[in-house]
């Protein structure tokens, strides 16, 4: 369940600067979505593997 609470935090982090580059034209926050996004790509590979694992032990 830890994965998941990354998970959010990670999301909610990142609202703020959705905000500031699609409301207020900041392209330094579209930079700092686009990490955010990669890296949020990156958890969710990590939770999909740790599914499957323990999926197939079970």
């Amino acid at each position: 369940m830890n994965k998941f609470a990354q998970l959010r935090d990670l999301v909610m982090s990142l609202e703020s600067d959705f905000d500031k580059f699609y409301d207020k034209n900041n392209n330094a926050a579209g930079t700092r979505v686009r990490k955010g996004m990669q890296d949020l790509k990156n958890l969710a590979q990590d939770i999909r593997v740790e599914v499957q694992d323990i999926k197939n032990k079970g």
